[in-house]
């Protein structure tokens, strides 16, 4: 796929040129196989950076299995025997993710990667390439001395457990419900999607991309997708929420723009709050950035901000430089 998402050749994997004086580390591309190790890593860099673990294997595996998503040349992975000790990824040209494990890091192992994920962007026709990282670590101070530039941040919020979630009912002639079948799921997409492409700088993701992470990701039921339909049955608002280790993320959550103000999105966010708790999600989590403007809402609900990510990105015109 180009970064457009036109048919094309496979195209040819790009080399990851680790720096000198690393030792007997290699590399080769990431395979379905390797996604506990990255979960792994990723935790390791979570818990060193921010103090807590968010990732979870679905999460990884539900982006693998995205249509456009090649990891034969789309992905690295740098290896210290059979550990996997750094990893990077590019999604359709622009979509960026990589992790270099704590105890690897100071060797040249992420300008590397860095480089890595412009030559892929470069090559699948992208402009822009980059990555959220944690706030005032050591990920961002990399990333600033490459020359890459913040384009948005983001936060992660939290109602803590015990906390009490400030009710809000549903407005009369509305219900919240599960999806019945397909037609449910693909009302539920395009409503997410007309949403996100309101402030978003992504290309529409078909349908078989947004299941990947929702209806086929790892462990889903149907429970998790909470439908506002109206008096006709027709969806104008969906959240899509997530119970791991204690915590109710609340992954997605959009109304139609013609059914806004109406207090739809505040009862979906404690709908989808209340029933992750009734499924063992005795906290309350969800992440919005600059772009949306819905902080506020947020706040209303008495979620508070427990971390704090920021986009960065790059002109991949910069992996020509030496």
């Amino acid at each position: 796929m180009t970064a457009t998402g036109t048919p094309s050749r496979t195209p040819a994997p790009v080399a990851l040129a680790l720096p000198a004086g690393v030792g007997s580390l290699t590399t080769r591309p990431l395979t379905v196989g390797d996604a506990a190790a990255v979960t792994a890593l990723v935790a390791r860099c979570e818990q060193h950076d921010v103090g807590t673990v968010l990732i979870e294997e679905a999460d990884i595996v539900g982006d693998w299995q995205r249509p456009a998503c090649d990891l034969a040349t789309q992905s690295v992975g740098v290896l210290d025997g059979e550990r996997l000790v750094a990893y990077a990824e590019v999604y359709r040209g622009r979509w960026a993710d990589a992790a270099v494990d704590p105890d690897h890091r100071g060797r040249g192992i992420g300008t590397a990667l860095s480089r890595w994920t412009r030559r892929v962007a470069a090559r699948d026709g992208g402009v822009v390439v980059g990555q959220p990282v944690p706030g005032d670590s050591p990920g961002e101070r990399l990333l600033d001395s490459l020359g890459y530039r913040c384009l948005w941040t983001s936060w992660v919020l939290e109602v803590p457990a015990g906390s009490a979630i400030e009710p809000q009912p549903i407005p009369q002639g509305y219900i919240v419900r599960e999806p019945r079948d397909e037609a449910d799921l693909r009302a539920a997409w395009a409503v997410n999607e007309d949403a996100f492409l309101e402030w978003s700088d992504r290309e529409r993701a078909s349908f078989e991309e947004w299941a990947a992470t929702v209806s086929m990701r790892p462990g889903y039921e149907g429970w998790q997708l909470r439908l506002m339909v109206d008096r006709d049955d027709e969806v104008v608002g969906m959240a899509f929420v997530i119970v791991s280790s204690g915590c109710a993320y609340v992954d997605k959550l959009a109304v139609r723009r013609d059914e806004r103000h109406k207090g739809l999105a505040r009862a979906l966010l404690v709908d989808a709050f209340e029933v992750g708790r009734a499924h063992g999600g005795e906290r309350s989590e969800l992440s919005t950035d600059s772009r949306t403007g819905a902080l506020g809402l947020y706040e209303k609900v008495g979620m508070q901000v427990t971390s704090v990510w920021r986009h960065w990105a790059a002109d991949v015109m910069l992996a020509s430089r030496p």
